[in-house]
């Protein structure tokens, strides 16, 4: 018997052995409006926002939450670079002016370097040391266990898991098992909702351009292009762009992931951070020889 037919002859079955659509149902979806990918659904979305039935907000929310399944801890994470870290060997007391100055909430607390995680602290928990008059204890008197994730975990997974653990950080680690930075619940819901400021968060605190080392700066992606040049007696154009981040990806043809670089007009640009929709920050160094 034909097994392209059905049990009397007349014509094609709906499905083939496999129990698989067959090209019939595959057609009737195509003209059916229905999104069959999370690219349509977000087009579908987008339709609607610029007919005014879904405000630019909501849209901005739909997509950031749709988008994170695709993005990976890497791509948001706070680079090790970045972490403030306590030793575990420093005393509360000791350790107050540098957990002040940060405005942290959550330090992870380190052996002899940063791969040596002893666990994280939570500075909430330093109050009763003094109130007892215990400030003279240790850090690690006081530390509560560390989660510890892989680079490669995705955003809405590790956003689950956060929740069922009621943890807000974790230890990002790579392939071979060193710390490559951390992540925070914070991190995960900005890329749905965009940036969050807290009441310790001062913009005034942050300067577009920071001087760390000798020749070398941390450039936020959002800095106009006219203070770039001011500051580091640059002559980056502004005819086509306004940002030092628009610069940078047009230079790349795309968004470049963290950890990459270019050469441009005597200077190098790291990426020291950015996800998969834009740049947030540069690492940028003066080159002494010319990028001929």
């Amino acid at each position: 018997m034909n097994e392209d037919r059905s049990s009397n002859g007349s014509g094609p079955n709906p499905t083939n052995s496999n129990g698989h659509r067959s090209w019939l149902d595959r057609i009737s979806q195509l003209f059916s409006g229905k999104p069959r990918n999370r690219k349509d659904l977000i087009n579908q979305i987008k339709d609607a926002h610029e007919q005014g039935m879904v405000d630019a907000d909501a849209f901005a929310m739909a997509e950031g939450a749709l988008e994170m399944g695709e993005l990976h801890v890497r791509d948001v994470m706070i680079p090790r670079s970045q972490i403030v870290t306590l030793s575990k060997d420093c005393s509360v007391r000791d350790a107050l002016p540098d957990i002040i100055e940060s405005g942290h909430s959550r330090f992870p607390v380190v052996g002899d370097d940063k791969d040596e995680v002893v666990g994280i602290l939570l500075a909430k928990d330093l109050l009763n040391s003094f109130i007892d008059d215990n400030s003279n204890k240790s850090l690690a008197d006081y530390v509560r266990p560390a989660g510890i994730i892989p680079e490669s975990k995705r955003l809405n997974v590790l956003l689950r898991d956060f929740r069922v653990s009621r943890n807000h950080m974790a230890i990002v680690v790579d392939e071979y098992g060193g710390v490559s930075g951390l992540i925070t619940i914070e991190d995960v819901l900005e890329e749905i909702v965009g940036e969050i400021d807290d009441e310790t968060d001062n913009e005034e605190e942050i300067p577009d351009i920071l001087k760390t080392t000798e020749g070398i700066y941390r450039v936020q992606a959002l800095t106009a292009i006219e203070d770039f040049n001011e500051e580091l007696d640059a002559e980056m154009s502004d005819e086509e762009y306004d940002t030092i981040g628009g610069i940078i990806v047009a230079q790349f043809g795309r968004v470049p992931v963290q950890g990459e670089s270019i050469q441009l007009n005597g200077f190098e640009f790291s990426v020291s951070k950015a996800d998969e929709r834009r740049i947030h920050e540069l690492e940028v160094q003066v080159n002494t020889i010319s990028d001929d």
